[in-house]
């Protein structure tokens, strides 16, 4: 048996391939074999099969591929090599030996070849591992978001070894094939850059310089007219070892060393010039060298002239460069994209983050890497946008850089303009590498710009600088906190491998309540490396407590707090009022409208001063209108003012309620499960209105995790009206998802109901919950909850709240067989909400005795019935309750012995619900009609709506 990624995502068993199915059932298989022998949630594969919005009944669809996959390869005999498929709660596992899965062959082929010492070896086992590649990476699956992002990373993988195999055919001296194998791999892939590098340096070492170069020029051109942007350092540094072997060969020896220096196009110590330098010398490279395929030697192209020179001679060059980080770990995306940015003319690189996540340590890290590419010098100024001390005066920095430049003390100038023109000037046509740390605006940074093209600034900010985005196209790379592997590294660099593996699970625990964040994370190291006696799994549980923890991230005169204090200093007021109100909200994240409740603000007035935190790095926007806290930045802001904790939260707790009423109004009109608000409930400034029932679900649904945690927090506040109403106000979502664990929820709001000793809300979430349980097959508990919640609706004056109470608990009455109980208390709720006039309950009342009704055989009061909740409407949001009760008359009728008018009703029931959406419906009309017609349309129509449900939701 053989389990493929490496292509179609198929399954090989002794008898062939095995009939996976639809994509979606791939796609299963594909996430379940990319995390082999590891538990995948039921949310990783949710995300896997579906692009966006997930179905409501995505659980259920899971579950049915489930299923049939593991049917599938327990009648192929996949037990007998070592292959299950299990179930463990809301995860599944697929256990499968890595011998049989060709994606861990091909990374243990890669290893193998990487151990090899002899270059033949190597190409061996390079081309054993990219046999087992029948086609692009999980292809027949349908790729959602986890997906595309694993064969990308398998598709990298394949093009890395098809660039190792080349070298490995260039070690060997086999060029020609080298070209060969990487031509293909270059056609397919025009915009990958060291492909398009390595296939120039094969061609030119087989002796066809002039393919390699055309294949520069053309990469080139692609780069600017796809991408508008230049040739990064490898392609550059290609070219420029060709240009300078085959100038080499055409000169004959070398200039002496003190020959005159020209201009760089004509260089022959091209390498040494930045990659921007090279880019823009070739064309005037190329007129020299080439004509009608015959190489030519160079013309001598005159020395460009420089700037005048201060008295003194020419600037020399200069590195003002602090040292390179200590313990530097990971960032290598960051890096590469620092890379990126600073290919192209004169370009300006922003790095920007938050306090402490390692702004400056990057700057100097990639400043570091490539001194050659700065043959002029290296220029690094603090700034100190963010200090206590304040800033430096422009001119001050610029005196710097002049004498650092060579220009005598005398001769700098007095004035700003006047310095920054003379730096501009010297810098003209050199290579110059120029930090600008800690910038707070762009109006700082401007006049510190070098004037060469061949010039590379760097800037770094706790501001996003969009000023000089738009004024000098500066290149923004935002950095995040760092992930917890990288932050254990980090750990580990201080503290010694040793003692953090002693301690796994503890390093790990303390690289999250740090955040990823680096300051936090070298402050938690310098505590524990001055107390070696100190476990790590103690230090965790000190910084566990968040009354602590932000003393805890401080040493000496370096800390968290205070980083955030010099952010936070330079915020206008009601930025920074906003800021610590959002310390004391209980949810996740935040939109204009739970910002504005926090601050007792407006939503326009809340949406700019989040504008102006992100633009600080104190919030991040992680979708248009959606923004999240650091862990670390929300206990200082929570710091910042205390005693308004009560009054936010209770503002965040009414914004929810007021927003989830409208939302339950907007999805089920009519109903009305808590329409009694809070005797001090205080309506918000605005209320987010809902275009339609759509737009509110999706509220409900992305709103789930920080409305359980506001009802948390309201339930420890003492604020029990509040906790069981944000609770109750869920029911739509809560039926139509039932089996999505709302059962802890419910139970919270029960306890919250019962401790503000409310009959009604303790009835109205018994009501709920005991339906939610008799859903989830737990009839017998589901009946002891419902049982007294009638007679708790009617001492608290509820007669609506009677009548669903009566309902729910009469279908877990009929489920037990006590069908003539269950039968009387339908008949009371209908005489209930008739009484109070709401057809919304009535209907519903009717709909579940009618189903009673033809249950126990008594087809023509179930005829009534149902003919009766149809008559309260028509309901055009209720396609599912008509649907249900139109087929419950096709059924009524057919036992009567009318046939035609059955299959009429069944068939009319059907098409409501196909036209709705509502597949389940369909498919029990469908079923009934099946039952009595042979007519190859039902049958074609319920699988269409059976594969529906179970492939595309």
């Amino acid at each position: 048996m053989e389990f493929r990624l490496l292509g179609t995502v198929s399954v090989e068993a002794h008898t062939g391939p095995l009939p996976l199915g639809p994509a979606k059932r791939r796609s299963l298989l594909a996430a379940l074999l990319l995390s082999a022998n590891t538990p995948v949630s039921l949310g990783r594969l949710t995300d896997s099969l579906w692009d966006d919005t997930p179905p409501l009944h995505a659980r259920s669809v899971i579950q049915g591929h489930v299923s049939r996959l593991r049917a599938l390869l327990l009648g192929a005999d996949a037990e007998a090599y070592g292959v299950e498929l299990v179930t463990l709660g809301d995860a599944y596992l697929l256990r499968v030996p890595e011998t049989l899965l060709d994606s861990q062959r091909f990374e243990e082929l890669l290893m193998l070849a990487r151990e090899q010492r002899d270059p033949a070896d190597t190409v061996l086992m390079l081309k054993e591992a990219l046999s087992l590649w029948q086609g692009p990476a999980l292809s027949g699956a349908f790729a959602g978001p986890p997906l595309r992002a694993a064969a990308h990373s398998l598709e990298e993988s394949r093009l890395a070894t098809v660039e190792h195999l080349a070298r490995a055919y260039g070690t060997l001296g086999e060029h020609h094939r080298a070209a060969a194998l990487l031509a293909s791999e270059a056609a397919a892939h025009p915009l990958r850059e060291p492909l398009a590098a390595e296939l120039m340096l094969a061609l030119y070492r087989a002796g066809r310089q002039s393919e390699a170069l055309d294949r520069f020029h053309r990469t080139r051109r692609l780069l600017a007219d796809e991408l508008g942007i230049d040739p990064g350092h490898e392609l550059a540094d290609a070219y420029a070892l060709i240009l300078r072997g085959y100038t080499a060969a055409q000169e004959g020896p070398a200039r002496p060393a003190d020959a005159p220096r020209t201009a760089p196009a004509a260089s022959a110590a091209a390498l040494a010039l930045p990659a921007p330098a090279l880019v823009e010398s070739v064309e005037a490279a190329d007129a020299a060298l080439v004509d009608s395929g015959t190489a030519k030697a160079p013309a001598a192209a005159p020395p460009r002239p420089l700037p005048v020179p201060p008295p003194a001679g020419e600037p020399r060059s200069a590195d003002l460069l602090p040292r390179a980080p200590r313990g530097f770990h990971g960032r290598t995306a960051e890096l590469a994209a620092l890379t990126r940015a600073a290919a192209g003319e004169a370009p300006v690189c922003l790095v920007t983050g938050p306090a402490g996540v390692g702004k400056t340590a990057l700057a100097l890290q990639w400043a570091h890497r490539s001194p050659a590419l700065f043959p002029d010098g290296r220029l690094f100024a603090d700034l100190r946008g963010f200090s206590e001390a304040g800033e430096p005066a422009l001119i001050d920095v610029l005196r710097e850089f002049l004498l650092a430049l060579g220009v005598p003390p005398r001769r700098v100038p007095e004035s700003v303009s006047a310095a920054a023109a003379l730096f501009r000037s010297l810098t003209d046509r050199r290579g110059l590498l120029v930090v600008l740390d800690n910038a707070r605006d762009s109006a700082t940074v401007r006049p510190l710009l070098p004037g060469g093209t061949d010039c590379v600034t760097l800037v770094t900010s706790r501001h996003r600088l969009e000023g000089l985005i738009a004024s000098d196209a500066a290149r923004p790379v935002p950095l995040d906190t760092l992930p917890a592997d990288d932050g254990i590294a980090l750990l580990s660099g201080v503290l010694g491998e040793e003692r953090v593996l002693a301690e796994p699970v503890a390093a790990r625990r303390l690289a999250d309540l740090c955040g990823g964040l680096p300051l936090a994370l070298r402050v938690t190291a310098a505590r524990l490396a001055g107390r070696p006696h100190w476990t790590l799994a103690a230090f965790a549980g000190e910084l566990a407590d968040e009354r602590g923890r932000l003393a805890c991230l401080d040493v000496d005169d370096t800390g968290v707090a205070a980083a955030l204090r010099l952010t936070v200093q330079h915020l206008p007021p009601e930025a920074v009022h906003q800021l610590a109100r959002l310390g004391h909200h209980p949810g996740g994240h935040v939109d204009p409208y739970t910002a504005a409740a926090l601050a007792g603000t407006g939503p326009a007035v809340a949406a700019a001063a989040l504008e102006r935190l992100a633009a600080a790095h104190l919030v991040t926007e992680t979708a248009p209108g959606r923004w999240i806290l650091h862990d670390l930045v929300r206990l200082y802001a929570r710091g910042l003012d205390p005693a308004a904790g009560r009054e936010a939260l209770v503002g965040v707790l009414d914004h929810y309620i007021a927003t989830a009423l409208a939302a339950a109004d907007t999805a089920e009109p009519g109903g009305e499960p808590c329409f009694v608000l809070p005797d001090d409930y205080r309506r918000p400034a605005a209320v987010r209105e809902f275009t339609g029932r759509p737009e509110a679900m999706r509220w409900l649904a992305a709103e789930r995790e920080d409305l359980t945690l506001a009802a948390v927090a309201a339930r420890d506040a003492g604020l029990d009206d509040r906790a069981w109403r944000i609770i109750l106000l869920q029911w739509p979502q809560v039926v139509y998802r039932v089996r999505d664990s709302w059962s802890p929820l419910l139970e919270l709001a029960l306890e919250s109901a019962r401790a503000g000793k409310d009959a009604y809300a303790e009835s109205r979430v018994l009501t709920l919950l005991g339906w939610v349980l008799a859903e989830e097959g737990r009839t017998a508990e589901a009946a002891a909850l419902l049982e007294p919640s009638p007679a708790l609706a009617r001492d608290a004056g509820d007669p609506l709240g009677e009548a669903t109470a009566l309902v729910n608990l009469a279908v877990v009455q009929a489920e037990l067989g006590d069908l003539g109980t269950a039968s009387e208390g339908c008949l009371r709720a209908v005489e209930l909400s008739r009484r109070e006039g709401d057809r919304h309950t009535e209907m519903l009342a009717l709909q579940h005795l009618a189903r009673l009704q033809l249950t126990a055989h008594r087809p023509a009061d179930a005829l009534a019935s149902a003919g009766a909740a149809l008559a309260l409407g028509p309901e055009h949001e209720e396609a599912a309750r008509r649907s249900l009760l139109l087929a419950v008359c096709g059924e009524a009728h057919l036992a009567l012995g009318d046939e035609e008018r059955g299959i009429g009703l069944l068939d009319r029931a059907a098409r409501e619900a196909e036209d709705a959406g509502y597949d389940e419906g369909a498919v029990r009309a469908l079923e009934a009609l099946m039952r009595v017609t042979a007519r190859t349309e039902y049958r074609r129509r319920y699988d269409q709506a059976l594969r529906r449900l179970s492939d595309d939701g």
